[in-house]
């Protein structure tokens, strides 16, 4: 198979998993690369047991179960990708959108697939900045930010040393979870409410996805535009 079918085969597994798991598959499932990062962009989800909580408000329930079934089929899906596409995955971060009803899965590989190219209306510096700046208004200034472009809808930002010592305790003292949720609501609200996001890609941004990884102190931001 060539990258594109390769692709196309792991967006099927992961659309076919997620509804065995579910009881309802997503509208679509779309996978894109780039650099190291591998997206599947999953539009149209939420399992009807999820519907019934959502109209009650039970958005901490949705996300706290959302995310013990996604993390029980994150091994199944690293051994699928990395055979389909001959590479390790060193990790995976994934997020949800619940109004919108879409989200991210995404897979952070050892191994290059396809290069990134850069779009040349974007300044990757100005967006490093931005991210920078909405970072220090909720916690602190990232020690390492990194920009990537997946797809000329898709861009990356990677943040390295971004916990403050209040948030290192919490994770210690077993409240990861509860930290997870409130860094959730609370980064998203600043990123939307007060990033220029729009300007620096000349276009809407329609979602803005972020997850953690606590252990290794570094969190993933993914862009959509429309």
């Amino acid at each position: 198979m060539n990258l594109q079918e390769k692709l196309k085969y792991i967006s099927s597994y992961t659309s076919k998993l997620l509804r065995n798991k579910f009881g309802r598959g997503p509208e679509s499932c779309s996978a894109a690369t780039a650099d190291r990062f591998l997206v599947l962009h999953i539009r149209g989800f939420v399992s009807p047991m999820e519907e019934v909580l959502l109209e009650e408000n039970q958005i901490i329930q949705v996300d706290h179960a959302r995310d013990v079934v996604i993390n029980s089929i994150l091994d199944e899906l690293k051994g699928v990708y990395q055979v389909t596409l001959e590479t390790e995955v060193k990790g995976f971060f994934h997020d949800w959108n619940f109004p919108n009803n879409n989200g991210v899965i995404i897979a952070e590989l050892v191994d290059s697939l396809l290069p990134m190219e850069k779009n040349k209306e974007v300044n990757f510096s100005l967006l490093e900045t931005e991210v920078d700046r909405i970072s220090l208004l909720v916690e602190k200034t990232p020690d390492h930010i990194f920009s990537f472009q997946i797809s000329p809808k898709i861009f990356i930002v990677k943040r390295e040393g971004i916990l403050v010592p209040i948030e290192k305790a919490l994770i210690e003292a077993g409240f990861e979870n509860e930290l997870h949720f409130t860094k959730d609501e609370l980064e998203k609200s600043y990123f939307h409410r007060y990033g220029k996001f729009d300007q620096l890609f000349h276009r809407p941004v329609t979602d803005i996805f972020i997850d953690w990884n606590f252990k290794n102190d570094n969190s993933l931001i993914c862009f959509v535009l429309k």
